[in-house]
C-alpha cells in the first residue's frame, strides 16, 4: 500500500473528530475585556465543516486545557454536544468519548497545536494539526494544514475526511 493509500484508508474509518481550541479553532489570540470580558474570534467556515461533519453523521467534540464561556457558546452553536474544559490532561476525556461512542482508536480524528496535544495525537488513527502548530507537534502528525488555526484549518481536515468517505 502506498503512503497515499495509506492516508485515505486511515480517513476512510474516522467516525468522530476531536478538537483542541486555542490556536485550532482560534488563532490562539485571547483577548481580555474590562469585568472579565473575554473574546475569541472563530472562522465561519471552521464552523459550517463542523455543521456539516455532524450532519454526515461524524460525531465532532472539543477537548481542551481551558475554560471558557466563550468555547460552551460556540459549541452549543455549532451542536457540539461533547465538550470538555479545564482538561490539562487529554486522554481522560477521549477515553470518556471513545468508551461512550463505542469507538476505536483508528476511528477517531484530533487536530491540535501545542505540547498538551501530543499524547492524544498519538494515540489516535488520524492526527492533523494546524499550519501554526509548534514544530514538535508538526512533525508527528498524519497532516498539517495549509493555514492556520482559527483561518480554516479545521475545515480543510473535515473536508479531507469527508471527500475520503466520499460524503
Amino acid at each position: 500500500m502506498t503512503k497515499q493509500q495509506n492516508f485515505v484508508q486511515k480517513l476512510k474509518r474516522i467516525r468522530a473528530v476531536l478538537l483542541d481550541v486555542d490556536g485550532v479553532l482560534t488563532s490562539g489570540a485571547i483577548i481580555y475585556g474590562l469585568d472579565g470580558l473575554e473574546l475569541k474570534v472563530f472562522d465561519s467556515q471552521d464552523g459550517f465543516g463542523i455543521v456539516n461533519a455532524i450532519k454526515q453523521g461524524i460525531r465532532v467534540g472539543i477537548i481542551t486545557a481551558r475554560r471558557s464561556e466563550v468555547v460552551e457558546r460556540r459549541a452549543a452553536d455549532l451542536g457540539i454536544v461533547d465538550l470538555f474544559q479545564g482538561s490539562i490532561d487529554k486522554l481522560t476525556p477521549y477515553e470518556t468519548v471513545k468508551n461512550t461512542y463505542s469507538l476505536t482508536d483508528a476511528e477517531i480524528a484530533y487536530i491540535g497545536d501545542d505540547l498538551l496535544d501530543l499524547p492524544l495525537l498519538q494515540r489516535v488513527g488520524f492526527s492533523a494539526a494546524p499550519a501554526n502548530a509548534v514544530r514538535d507537534v508538526k512533525m508527528k502528525v498524519d497532516y498539517v494544514a495549509k493555514v492556520n488555526g482559527g483561518h480554516g484549518a479545521v475545515r480543510e481536515v473535515i473536508d479531507l475526511i469527508l471527500k475520503a468517505q466520499k460524503k
